[in-house]
């Protein structure tokens, strides 16, 4: 049995709702990816249980997602604390040889930034088919679902099938509301928008509405506690639900049911997933402080942070390690 909703603690993580096999001659796009669930942490810093290699993942997604690369483990301690002491000088903002809360949550900030910009320039070019510095509906479409649309037959007893047949109006509903002029073509800032709605006021609705289609499963327009559970957890056939499954639903009850009545509705689950009174920048840099500061004075020097390396560059201050294997310039 598997805790699929680890990561839900804290990120706003990417992760593919599918895996979309074309043929080769087609470009293998993928409908725009499902977000998973934004919670408040529940417990505070002092209770957090102790942490391991594979609990900073989770501890660490609330701005850049499940990123398969890891590429911190390509070099070795000595490499990784060089390079990691070269990123704390930047963080550094003052330069007074200490890093400050504040200097942490501005730089995972930057990160964050950083990370959406790329995301949104690496596929830029696979749906800007006539290169004009913009990508129309229809360009996506083809470049997404061109082939599906082109030879139905092929998926009719498929299971993508049903997956491109709820996806593309799903796509089509995100494009048109990330497209604030109406003319259906998306700049450069309205298509990031669309694949990154949770960064966009905007956009919140657009994010609140998919999560309730994603884990309504009754199709009753609310998420009850069972629907709630299903989406974190495969429940085994006969099987005792794990503690953590438990105290899921202890929170459930506690924390998202606002109204008591048993179910989410959109307004519960909009302060599930975008709590307006949690900061998640300021709980990861109060997080990696917290379990750095030695000497207990609410600031970090470099050895303190070198000391802990291992949730530096397993943490969103270093992109997942990303930032390692980079240049200095190019950070």
């Amino acid at each position: 049995m598997a805790r699929g909703g680890r990561g839900r603690r804290l990120g706003f993580a990417l992760g593919l709702l599918l895996a979309l096999v074309l043929a080769p001659r087609v470009l293998r796009a993928k409908p725009t990816v499902r977000k998973e669930r934004v919670v408040r942490p529940d417990s505070e810093l002092g209770e957090r249980p102790p942490e391991d290699n594979q609990s900073f993942k989770y501890d660490h997604e609330a701005f850049l997602g499940k990123e398969d690369s890891k590429t911190f483990d390509q070099l070795t301690p000595d490499e990784s604390k060089q390079r990691l002491g070269k990123i704390v000088d930047r963080i550094d903002n003052d330069g007074d040889g200490f890093v400050t809360t504040e200097e942490l949550k501005t730089w995972i900030k930057r990160v964050q930034k950083r990370y959406i910009f790329d995301n949104v320039a690496k596929v830029w070019k696979d749906y800007d088919r006539d290169k004009d510095d913009k990508i129309s509906w229809e360009e996506y479409k083809q470049a997404t679902y061109g082939y599906y649309l082109g030879n139905p037959a092929e998926f009719h007893d498929s299971s993508d099938h049903h997956t491109f047949k709820k996806m593309l109006p799903r796509d089509e509903r995100r494009f048109k509301a990330a497209d604030l002029n109406g003319d259906l073509t998306a700049t450069r800032e309205e298509f990031t928008a669309f694949l990154h709605p949770e960064e966009f006021e905007h956009m919140k609705e657009i994010v609140v509405l998919e999560t309730l289609e994603d884990i309504d499963k009754n199709g009753d327009g609310f998420v009850d506690q069972d629907e709630y559970i299903a989406d974190m957890f495969s429940h085994e056939e006969n099987g005792p639900e794990p503690d953590w499954v438990l105290s899921e639903r202890e929170q459930f009850n506690e924390f998202r049911d606002l109204n008591k009545d048993g179910k989410l509705d959109k307004d519960e689950i909009r302060h599930w997933i975008l709590p307006q009174d949690y900061d998640h920048a300021q709980a990861e840099a109060r997080h990696l402080v917290y379990e750095s500061d030695k000497n207990k004075d609410e600031k970090l020097t470099k050895e303190e942070i070198l000391e802990n390396w291992n949730m530096f560059v397993g943490s969103q201050a270093t992109n997942y390690g990303e930032d390692l294997t980079k240049n200095h310039d190019e950070l």
